[in-house]
């Protein structure tokens, strides 16, 4: 799932994409570099982040979506907002991912179950207060089991949508590093991928140049350098069978993904007896 920011205040490559065209000409560049998803997103999630109203968010995404799906490409749309997830539904975004798991906006569950389509679910502890400003991290006090814990809460999430009319099968679960975590946490998150797999239900990673990879690189590099240390993770996630892992480096991911799979294919190859002379 490469990544498609057209918001001007995005953690990494904020302000980037804004334009219509040029939006469109990186997403397409995402697709020839081997991205099976373009992910759209016109909001930054960041905490202390702008909040971004649905029309303002529509005047972002909507057009690229259109454009995109009538290419062909397969989006997703990256949003909390259930009216600019329904808008993005019917011109052609095939997922939802909504970083809030449905909580941001009560409408979302019932856009989802009309719509049928994957949504992406999220561990959220934020609370959006009114202030106009995305949740800042909340609590991050997991009882010394983060894994355990995101696990259930992710379980009662899950619970709740289908309760609200989602099908459970259309589900993807997102562990949310980085939100509400520190860095011990995410890795433990991580390292524990079948935890949350036991839920029965596909997981997406977003370790995407996260703030807990920049104690992998020479101090003071731009989050674009951690993109060696995403395509590790990324090799990872894939030998724990996750369903996508969402990146801004699609080609040194793709890359590192090919070479798992020439490894792995390798490996399972029949193998000729030896000879001795």
């Amino acid at each position: 799932m490469g990544v498609l920011n057209v918001a001007p205040d995005s953690f990494s490559d904020g302000g980037r994409h804004l334009d219509v065209d040029a939006a469109l000409a990186h997403a397409r560049v995402l697709v020839a570099q081997g991205a099976d998803v373009v992910d759209v997103g016109g909001e930054s999630p960041r905490p202390g982040a702008a909040r971004v109203g649905p029309a303002a968010e529509l005047r972002r995404v909507l057009p690229v979506v259109r454009e995109l799906a009538s290419e062909g490409v397969r989006v997703s749309i990256d949003t909390m907002n259930a009216s600019t997830a329904a808008a993005a539904l019917e011109a052609g975004a095939e997922i939802v991912n909504d970083v809030s798991g449905g909580l941001a906006d009560v409408d979302m569950a019932r856009v989802v179950a009309e719509s049928g389509r994957t949504f992406v679910v999220m561990h959220w502890r934020g609370r959006l207060d009114g202030s106009g400003h995305a949740p800042a991290a909340t609590s991050r006090d997991y009882d010394g089991d983060v894994v355990g814990t995101v696990a259930d809460e992710l379980g009662a999430r899950v619970d709740d949508l289908v309760a609200r009319g989602v099908d459970a099968s259309t589900i993807v679960l997102d562990p949310g590093l980085g939100f509400s975590k520190d860095a011990l946490q995410n890795w433990q998150l991580l390292a524990h991928l079948d935890v949350l797999g036991r839920l029965g239900l596909p997981v997406l990673v977003a370790a995407s140049r996260r703030r807990s990879l920049a104690d992998l690189v020479p101090g003071g590099a731009p989050p674009v350098d951690r993109a060696p240390a995403t395509a590790v993770i990324s090799v990872l996630a894939a030998q724990a069978d996750v369903w996508g892992v969402r990146v801004h480096d699609v080609a040194g991911t793709r890359a590192a993904l090919d070479v798992l799979q020439a490894w792995t294919e390798a490996a399972a190859a029949p193998r000729r007896p030896a000879r001795h002379a």
